[in-house]
């Protein structure tokens, strides 16, 4: 079972519709869709595509591969305006780096959720006011 991490805390996941890998996009019938990215997929690959898809999961296989941030940064650079959620082994230490870098959630497993409890994701919620930037501008 997956809990979502917001600004607000833990919740169950409100996604109903279909998630699709990246590679089967092309086959999919134009139904409100999601698609799955594994963290070595190249974001270009949706370029033309993006106003077709309202949900966009980026796959943390370790919480040591930060190539998720990267790939979210650059499909909001792309202009994806939909819901983009981290998924997988993203803790949270890493929550307020994953919404700077254009993360709106976060899929963990409920083991994770017991390990670290909602209070210690709340406490990085307010991510925009602990910024190098802010402290520098304080």
């Amino acid at each position: 079972m997956s809990v979502i991490v917001n600004d607000s805390g833990f919740s169950a996941d409100d996604w109903g519709a279909q998630i699709v890998p990246l590679e089967e996009l092309a086959a999919n019938d134009g139904v409100a869709i999601g698609v799955d990215l594994a963290s070595d997929a190249e974001p270009a690959a949706l370029r033309g595509r993006l106003d077709a898809i309202d949900l966009i999961r980026v796959d943390f296989p370790s919480f040591s591969d930060g190539r998720g941030f990267t790939i979210a940064a650059q499909l909001r650079r792309m202009g994806f305006q939909g819901r983009l959620r981290a998924r997988g082994h993203v803790i949270a230490d890493q929550y307020a780096m994953a919404r700077r870098s254009g993360f709106d959630e976060v899929e963990i497993n409920a083991d994770l959720a017991a390990r670290q409890p909602q209070d210690q994701w709340l406490r990085r919620a307010d991510w925009q006011a602990h910024s190098y930037q802010a402290r520098l501008r304080g």
